[in-house]
């Protein structure tokens, strides 16, 4: 399978199969979507040459036709997919628990009008965690582990900070627990930033692996949709705040995490009012929410979004001719590498590898499916008991998704998120196509942006 583009003056070509990527001439450029077209094994060189050179010198056309067969003969385009059967075996092996999402926190100091959460309700009733119920649940997670040596733990809400000493105790036992079992606790904390001061910062620098603090973009988008209950925002509050924090952390191992909506489309100003904040690390994501609701992405919006990419993409590549790089979470891809191969087919996995868990201690497959009892999959008592339903999460991948298997980002986007994917189709091995469409251009910028460096 061959994906071919252009973007910001380059033609992009990309072999999915192999993962590499080719930025190649027009005359190239066309060679290969006529290979593509009318497929490898069955185009006619002559009416190749007879059709591109129409177009372009025809001895133009026969040293680039030269050039795209020994790429073909090395492997590097029109590849075959070898990974079906693989993912399929790996899927067999035992489940082995590696994270947690603990809901530190059921409460909430503000009321951000697209929480998926309800005001950190959860469909249900507010609630702070006790330390019983994390400490149990940091046991499941050493006992369900394996082998695996390396573990993580997300403190989140709602807002975890309002449930502060607990996160504190539950570090402190976690970093006991360590010792006795042989094993290393990741902690990170996602915070709204209200309560956020120099003593929990000084915590987070100690014990935290990552932070991440919610910030929308420019005064006017983030106070719309993320004020106090009573309707004042927060913005002027926590900049000051995020950025001494950004600093002490040496502008690593933190973002600022965003959320963009149908009121503000143009969302590169805000991703480009975050950086100028001084901000390197930076993560603003469009919102999922029912179509009824009035910020919603719409496909209408869509054209729009994708200028935004472009726009953004574009200053990127400008900013790093000068010095001033940050790191949009969206764009961050690696070409080289990445991400094993099981991972890059079976995604985050929700459901087997990571759970979440309430502030009672029940387990769902991760946060956005907590409150669907449909999805309840046992306690911090019991265990996982609803078995039937970890094993449909563990054979969801890229090949068990009709729209992914023939979707030249499906070892990008590992086939998206699940909870989406069942809010908007009823089925997690379904597809939510706005979000899938803004992940096929997030990923075309993120590669050129690597072809222009």
């Amino acid at each position: 399978m061959v994906h071919q583009y252009k973007n910001n003056g380059y033609d992009i070509v990309l072999d999915v199969n192999s993962g590499a990527i080719h930025v190649v001439d027009d005359v190239t450029y066309d060679v290969i979507a006529y290979i593509n077209e009318h497929s490898v094994e069955q185009y006619s060189k002559e009416a190749l040459l007879e059709a591109v050179s129409e177009k372009y010198d025809r001895t133009e056309v026969e040293e680039a036709l030269g050039e795209v067969q020994e790429l073909i003969d090395g492997e590097a385009l029109f590849t075959k997919d070898t990974y079906e059967d693989y993912i399929m075996d790996f899927k067999k092996r035992p489940t082995v628990v590696k994270a947690l999402c603990l809901h530190i926190a059921h409460d909430c100091n503000l009321a951000c009008r697209y929480c998926f959460a309800e005001e950190g309700e959860y469909h249900g009733r507010r609630a702070l965690m006790s330390f019983e119920v994390g400490k149990k649940a940091l046991d499941f997670l050493i006992a369900n582990s394996g082998s695996r040596r390396n573990l993580e733990v997300d403190f989140f809400g709602g807002e975890p900070l309002m449930n502060f000493q607990v996160v504190k105790d539950l570090v402190a036992y976690g970093r006991e627990q360590e010792k006795l079992h042989d094993k290393k606790f990741r902690f990170t904390l996602t915070t709204n930033g209200v309560l956020l001061n120099d003593e929990i910062m000084e915590f987070c620098n100690k014990e935290m692996g990552n932070v991440v603090l919610s910030i929308d973009g420019r005064k006017e988008v983030h106070d719309k949709m993320r004020p106090f209950r009573k309707g004042a925002g927060s913005y002027d509050l926590i900049v000051p705040k995020f950025r001494k924090f950004a600093e002490s952390r040496n502008q690593d191992k933190y973002y600022v995490r965003g959320t963009f909506t149908h009121y503000n489309t143009d969302f590169a100003a805000d991703v480009l009012h975050l950086a100028d904040l001084g901000f390197k690390q930076i993560s603003v994501e469009p919102v999922v929410a029912e179509p009824s609701e009035p910020y919603a992405i719409t496909e209408e919006d869509l054209p729009k979004l994708f200028e935004e990419y472009d726009k953004l993409a574009a200053e990127m590549v400008e900013r790093h001719k000068d010095g001033r790089d940050f790191n949009f979470f969206h764009f961050m891809i690696d070409l080289e590498g990445g991400p094993c191969v099981a991972k890059r087919l079976s995604g985050c996995g929700s459901g087997t590898e990571y759970l979440a868990v309430t502030p009672w201690g029940d387990f769902y497959p991760c946060h956005q499916f907590v409150g669907n009892e449909k999805f309840l999959m046992g306690n911090v008592d019991e265990g996982v008991k609803n078995t039937e339903l970890r094993d449909e999460f563990k054979c969801c991948n890229v090949y068990a998704k009709e729209k992914c298997k023939n979707c030249f980002a499906k070892f990008y986007c590992s086939g998206g998120c699940a909870a989406n994917a069942f809010n908007f189709s009823g089925d997690i091995c379904g597809a939510y196509d706005i979000g899938c469409e803004l992940q096929k251009k997030r990923i075309e910028c993120a590669i050129m942006i690597k072809a222009s460096v």
